[in-house]
């Protein structure tokens, strides 16, 4: 079993939406705003070379929406999709699964791609895992979350019968070394991929902590739909993971791909930042 840091662009979002009721006084020192108060943001996905299977964890923003749309997220830095994959031996058509740990676009944009203006999978080979709860949360959306959820980066995953759904059942083992965990203080149903490597665990954190700067209690996005879920998701994941001592891997943190815990007199934080190809 192998697990390859798959670097995708780098976006920027509001800071304050991202550090929620936190006051710009004190983020600003983790991670700088430019003068429209922006803060750069890592899409890191991750790629599991388990036997058979190549699976990739979320996918990127994509390369086909308008130029209008991606002017709002000033895409910069030298890694995509594809050149990530490549620069390991891979390619889109290796890929055998893509689990999307939810639809939001800067998650699953790369799951579909246009060709000769027809919207297809881009992972033609792969099946695309999510769940049947935060599907129709995705496609039914509500007028908050609507923005987040393109029908583009959803639906012809469907309309070419590559979606199946993972059963929404806490610790699914969805594969040998793989299960699921979920949460629904972001959005309903998010997916956290668990993996057991060499006898450690690293889960995957999509956004139930975007970067090490959200592991302190208080630090909840103004993106959640459910904060007060999120808070007592990330209480008990903390614990949980501070006691096993977990490997956290960092989708969103433009610093840190993984770190461990430890506790402090302010709370449980962060105790060695390091790379996925350390361990």
């Amino acid at each position: 079993m192998k697990l390859y840091t798959i670097d995708t662009e780098l976006f920027k979002l509001d800071g304050g939406a991202m550090f929620g009721v936190v006051p710009k006084s004190i983020w600003h020192k983790m991670n700088p705003s430019d003068e429209n108060n922006m803060c750069t943001w890592a899409m890191r996905c991750l790629l599991v070379e388990d036997g058979n299977r190549l699976i990739l964890i979320d996918n990127g923003i994509g390369n086909k929406q308008s130029e209008k749309f991606f002017s709002h997220y000033y895409l910069h830095g030298n890694d995509t999709l594809g050149s990530s994959l490549k620069k390991h031996g891979f390619g889109k058509d290796d890929i055998t699964d893509v689990i999307l740990t939810h639809l939001h676009f800067d998650h699953c944009g790369g799951s579909v791609e246009k060709v000769n203006d027809k919207l297809v999978p881009a992972f033609k080979n792969a099946t695309y895992w999510s769940n049947e709860r935060h599907w129709e949360w995705a496609t039914k959306p509500n007028d908050r979350e609507k923005a987040s959820f393109l029908k583009e980066n959803i639906l012809p995953i469907q309309e070419h019968g590559q979606l199946q759904f993972v059963p929404f059942t806490e610790g699914h083992q969805l594969f040998e070394h793989i299960k699921i965990r979920y949460v629904n203080g972001h959005t309903e149903g998010m997916m956290l991929p668990q993996i057991n490597y060499n006898g450690q665990t690293i889960v995957y954190m999509a956004d139930l902590l975007p970067a090490t700067f959200h592991i302190p209690l208080p630090y909840v996005m103004a993106y959640d739909m459910f904060p007060l879920t999120t808070l007592h998701e990330k209480k008990s994941f903390l614990t949980e993971a501070l006691e096993n001592n977990y490997t956290l891997y960092f989708e969103h943190d433009p610093f840190t791909e993984c770190c461990n815990l430890q506790q402090t007199e302010r709370g449980i934080r962060e105790k060695d930042k390091f790379r996925l190809s350390e361990i």
